[in-house]
This record gives structure tokens, C-alpha cells and sequence, in this order.
């Protein structure tokens, strides 16, 4: 016998519907407006179908174009989109995985021969018939050995991994068809939008080459990447800021500028040339002055340690398999070192430690390696080797407060001096934790209290710390909106307690004390990439690998140009002096191809009058001045460094 169930919408008004009504029901009651507009549904925090049924009483709310999931949601369905448009268009293909993504969306496949442009336009325009057919996106629940026996006779050995591995114990498999002239068929948990029809606002974007798994072990595969907009206005926007993008890659500009280059024999490890090396070494030596006065120490722990020592923290049970693991000569299991922590309790735990000899400040830059998969590398924004400015704070508990608020500020200090404004988070305890409620307590309330004596805006992510105490992140938004993960700080009840670290108190016991993780620009190869894209290569006078061109008329002012050349070196200028036989407008144009600050032009006059003929990089034509006069004006401008990191570049001048 039928009987209703109790419908509750998000303003608190119930519905009563037959049982086994479906989500796509509950719009139509609304309103016709709502059932028309509808995506999908949240039943219960759950995000399903429109076809979802509805068995039991549940509180629902409707998935508009305007809700918070429906992005997600269509990116995830324009995936199967560009799936069915690939194995309509080539039959040989076998699927792999294809998930939405922050930027869009990506399918894997295995291919006889790689996607070439040609390909690119005709899945884009297959998947727009696909569209325009309207054609529904169909949820099935299959016996699973059934769906096991359809995959293999497809030829489709990666889905019958993923249904071994993911519906293990399971009587049936979700699968969702898209019906047109040759049914694709997906195994997929969905939920997708009711039909294609919907997605509107698309574009296939590019071919890269992938692994299955990312394990570069596995099976090789081509990754087609898209992006999926609600509106039209909104992905023209987008591909807009990926043209800006391309033009500020990273990758691009360090080969133009000649900072770095990668090698198939060191994947995932940058080789840095010469003017890169200026630019670490500079941000190296920059974060010294801005941490060594705040009481830092520095210090240099071993690149590879035996295992037993990541035994004891704990990285070798939960964290080997993204370490490189090597054997000494006598057998012995070793680690090249994945994170700095570890060394740095040892060098604490070295020699008894007092209440009056906190806080303890280490500080490190020495290189880390990390076996990234082959699959996720990306520049220097993910990498095998890197380093951090790493540091780590041993503490009281009386002193977490004014540690974080310290750390804070030197923070603020830092991305104030290169003119950004990173959001922050604060995360706290997780289901899983360490140490007692009350410590957690405490902890995040001096973690919030820290945050409001700085007066930086922060928003909570509940739930979201580490296992071994809260967190706060600094998320920084680059040049055309993508959102970065740079420094950190966070709190450590964990490590003190593996490496049995301890110190005397006052009442001449020992005490355990609170490890506080710190690290401003994190990655200094991630923040290197951020920097050559937020200034598109154009650096600032203090960072710029050559900051001074000397560009000479003709030969015969060549001694000249070559006095002047050593006399800015001898001062700490970076100098190069363009000796070709070209003309003048012609080294002007490269120095400023290069991006080069300031160019200094030498002909008859100013040979004779021991001058130099400015030009700036944004301001064109400065005039003649004496050489003492711009070398003494150049070094003002890189010592007041914050100054001109900040300061729009059109307005510096020398």
C-alpha cells in the first residue's frame, strides 16, 4: 500500500509526496519556474540526480544553475560529454578517469596514436551535436559481475580495474548512459545533470601525455583537458585569463630569461642556470635578513638519514612510499630527506634544554626531495626537489600565542614587501586528533587570538587540522585569480612526543614542549613561480637577474661603455653590455624583449662628457646623468626593496 512521504524545503515548509516520488517531483510542486531551471538535488546533505527516489521522509533543496554545486556538477558531466564525443569519434579508445577539477575538467584515455589539433576541433564540435540533441544522462544499477563481463568485452580493462577496486563487497555498480546513435556507457557514481542539453558554456582546451594512477609504471595515456562554464560571459572570461596565463607561464618566460631548465635524466628536479641562481639565492639571503633578526638560528641538517629515524616520526609507516629510499654500502635503509622537522628535534634533543632557553627558533633552506608521482609534475609548481625557508619554534604552552602572533607578523612583513595579500584560514581539530580537548582548546584560541591582535581577516575550516594540531594557511591569489597554498603555520603536539623531546621548567621538572611548524614562502621554487608570473618577467630592480644593460652606439665607444660596465659591477650591480655589432634601436629592443630595468646608452656625447643616457623599462627616455649619479640612485631603489616590489613599476624610476 502507497503512502506519503514528508518533503522538507530549506525555508522550513514541508511537502507531502508519494513515496518514491523523485527529486525532479518535489521542483515541480514548487513551482514549474524551479522544474525547469533544475539541475539536481541535495536530499538529506546528499548530492543526487533529479531521478533520485524519494522513499523516506528527507529534507531536500533543488540544485539551480545559481547553487554552489551546480559548477562542479557540470564540469563533472561535460567530462562524460567529452568522453562520448571521443569513443564516438574514435572507437579503439579505452576510458580512464574523468573528473571535474578547480579549472575545468580532464578525460584520460589510451589511444593507437596522439590527439593532434585537428582531433581537438572535431571532439569539441561532436560534443556540441551531443549538446544540441539533448539527450539524457541515465543512471543504472547493474549486477556488478555483470558490469565486469559488459567493460571486458568492450575492451575496457581500466574500468574493470576501477569496478574491482572501488565496489568490492558490492552487489551492484552505478553506471550512467548518454543514449544517442552509439550508447556511452560509463561506470560513474554520479550525480550528472538531466540531460546535455544543459551544458551550454564549454571548450576543449589542450592534449597532454598521462599515466593511469599518475604512476608513470602504468599504462601511458592522453589527458584532454576542458573547461565548463554556467554562462557563456563567464567561460569567455576565463579563457581570457588563460590567454594572460600563457603569455605569463612560468615555464615560458624561464626559458626565455634562461632561469632554469628541466632534463628527462633529473624529472621533476630544476636545473637552475646562472641568472636563476641570482634570483634563490637573492630570495634566500632576503628571507635571512627578515629571519635571523627575529631570533632565528640557522641550521643544516643532513640531506639523508637512516631509517630510524623516520621510523621515529613516524614518515616511514605513513609516508615511505612518497620518499626516496637508497642503500648505504654496509645495507643500511636510508631516506633522503622529505621534510626538515625531523633533523630539527634532534638538534633540540642534543643537549638538556631550560624553561629560560625558550622559545627555540631553527631555521633551514636546504633541498628536499619528495617522489611525486610523473604524473601530477608541473614546472616548479610541483616538483621532486625543492626547498623551503622552514622553520620550527619550541615552545611552551604559555608561549603559543605570542610565537604565532611573532610568526604572524614576519608574514605580513614578507608579503607586504612583495605586494600581496594572502587569505587566511585557520583549521581546527579534526575528528582524529592528539592530545587532549583542552590542549586543543587552548591552542586555537591563541591561534584566533594571535590572528585578531594582527588584525588579519580569517575564516575557519572546522575539522580541517592535522591530526597533530591546528593549522593556519595563507592562500595567495596570483596575477590572473588562481589561488596558491604558500606559507604556513602550524601547531605540533606530535613530533615532541615521538622524539620523547622535553625541557626543565620552573618547578625543576621536565616538561614537553609544543612544536610550532613555520614556513613564509614555503616552496621556494612554488613562490619563484608565482613571482615570474605576477610580474610577467618584468622583476623588480632588486630581484632582476641583469639589472642594467649598457648598450653602446657604435665600437668606438666601447672603452667607454666597458669602464662604466665595471665600475656598476664593482658597486653590486648586475650588468651586462651588449658588444654586438647592431644598431642601437635594435639592442634597445632586445634589452627590453629581456625585460632588462634600466638600459644605459652610450654614443659621442656621452663618452666625451662621462655620462650615460637612461632609459627605463616602463618609462622610456629618463635623460643623461653622470654614472655616479644612477649608480647612486639604483642602489637607494634596491635598498628600499619593499618599496619597489610593491610600488606599480611604471612609477620607478632611477
Amino acid at each position: 500500500m502507497s503512502h506519503d512521504v514528508t518533503i522538507t524545503l530549506p525555508d522550513g515548509s514541508s511537502r507531502a509526496l508519494p513515496a518514491g516520488s523523485v527529486v525532479r517531483d518535489v521542483a515541480s510542486v514548487i513551482s514549474p519556474r524551479l522544474a525547469k531551471a533544475a539541475l539536481a538535488g541535495v536530499v538529506d546533505g546528499r548530492l543526487v540526480d533529479l531521478t533520485f527516489p524519494l522513499e523516506n521522509n528527507a529534507a531536500v533543496r533543488i540544485v539551480t544553475p545559481d547553487s554552489p554545486e551546480a559548477l562542479a556538477l557540470c564540469r563533472h558531466s561535460a567530462a562524460h560529454l567529452l568522453a562520448a564525443a571521443v569513443t564516438n569519434l574514435f572507437p579503439d579508445v579505452q576510458c580512464g578517469i574523468g573528473p571535474p577539477t578547480d579549472e575545468g575538467f580532464f578525460y584520460d584515455f589510451v589511444v593507437p596514436r596522439p590527439f593532434v589539433p585537428e582531433d581537438i576541433d572535431a571532439i569539441e564540435r561532436k560534443m556540441r551535436e551531443l549538446a544540441q540533441q539533448d539527450l539524457p544522462y541515465e543512471r543504472q544499477m547493474w549486477p556488478r559481475e555483470e558490469a565486469l563481463q559488459f567493460f571486458g568485452s568492450r575492451n575496457e580493462p581500466l574500468k574493470v580495474q576501477l569496478i574491482d577496486e572501488k565496489t568490492a563487497g558490492q552487489r551492484e555498480v552505478s553506471c550512467y548512459t548518454i543514449k544517442d546513435r552509439d550508447t556511452f556507457v560509463d561506470f560513474c557514481t554520479g550525480p550528472h545533470v538531466p540531460s546535455t542539453g544543459r551544458l551550454k558554456a564549454f571548450k576543449v582546451l589542450s592534449t597532454s601525455n598521462a599515466y593511469w594512477k599518475g604512476d608513470a609504471r602504468n599504462q601511458p595515456m592522453q589527458r584532454i583537458y576542458g573547461t565548463a562554464f554556467i554562462t557563456d560571459k563567464d567561460l569567455q572570461e576565463h579563457l581570457h585569463r588563460l590567454e594572460e596565463a600563457k603569455k605569463r607561464d612560468h615555464r615560458k618566460i624561464g626559458k626565455d630569461q634562461k632561469l632554469f631548465l628541466f632534463h628527462q635524466w633529473a624529472p621533476g628536479a630544476p636545473v637552475w642556470l646562472p641568472k636563476g641562481t641570482h634570483i634563490y639565492n637573492t630570495l634566500a639571503n632576503y628571507m635571512r635578513s627578515v629571519i635571523l633578526p627575529a631570533g632565528y638560528d640557522e641550521v643544516k641538517a643532513p640531506i639523508v638519514f637512516n631509517k630510524g629515524l623516520w621510523e621515529t616520526s613516524g614518515h616511514w609507516d605513513h609516508y615511505r612510499e612518497n620518499m626516496f629510499l637508497v642503500d648505504s654500502t654496509d645495507g643500511e635503509q636510508m631516506g633522503l630527506k622529505a621534510m626538515n622537522c625531523p633533523g630539527h628535534m634532534l638538534i633540540f634533543a642534543s643537549e638538556v634544554r631550560s624553561y629560560k632557553d625558550l622559545p627555540i627558533r631553527y631555521h633551514e633552506q636546504t633541498p628536499l626531495h619528495r617522489n611525486e608521482a610523473s604524473g601530477v609534475l608541473s614546472g616548479l609548481t610541483r616538483v621532486r626537489q625543492f626547498s623551503q625557508d622552514d622553520g620550527h619554534c619550541f615552545v611552551m604552552e604559555s608561549q603559543i600565542g605570542e610565537e604565532v602572533e611573532r610568526a604572524l607578523r614576519l608574514v605580513q612583513q614578507v608579503y607586504g614587501d612583495f605586494g600581496m595579500r594572502p587569505e587566511l584560514k585557520l583549521s581546527t581539530r579534526p575528528p582524529e586528533f592528539l592530545g587532549t580537548v583542552e590542549q586543543w582548546d587552548h591552542a586555537e584560541a591563541e591561534l584566533k587570538r594571535a590572528l585578531e591582535a594582527v588584525g588579519e581577516p580569517f575564516t575557519i575550516n572546522e575539522g580541517d587540522g592535522a591530526f597533530y594540531g591546528p593549522k593556519i594557511d595563507f592562500d595567495v591569489t596570483d596575477a590572473i585569480g588562481r589561488k596558491w597554498q604558500c606559507a604556513t603555520i602550524q601547531l605540533d603536539y606530535n613530533l615532541p612526543q615521538r622524539f620523547d623531546l622535553k625541557y626543565i621548567g620552573a618547578d625543576n621538572a621536565p616538561h614537553r614542549p609544543v612544536v610550532i611548524h613555520r614556513a613564509i614562502f614555503g616552496s621556494f621554487e612554488r613562490f619563484i613561480a608565482l613571482l615570474i608570473e605576477q610580474y610577467a618577467g618584468a622583476w623588480p630592480l632588486w630581484l632582476a637577474p641583469v639589472q642594467v644593460s649598457i648598450l653602446p652606439i657604435a665600437d668606438r665607444h666601447l672603452d667607454y661603455s666597458r669602464k662604466v660596465r665595471d665600475r656598476l659591477s664593482e658597486a653590486g650591480l648586475r650588468v651586462e653590455l651588449d658588444e654586438r655589432y647592431e644598431k642601437i634601436g635594435y639592442k634597445i629592443r632586445e634589452a627590453q624583449l629581456q625585460k632588462v630595468p634600466y638600459m644605459l646608452v652610450v654614443g659621442d656625447r656621452e663618452a666625451a662628457e662621462g655620462t650615460v643616457s637612461v632609459r627605463s623599462r616602463f618609462g622610456g627616455d629618463l635623460g643623461a646623468r653622470s654614472s655616479q649619479d644612477f649608480l647612486t640612485a639604483a642602489l637607494e631603489e634596491i635598498r628600499l626593496k619593499a618599496q619597489g616590489v610593491a610600488a606599480p613599476a611604471e612609477t620607478q624610476t632611477a
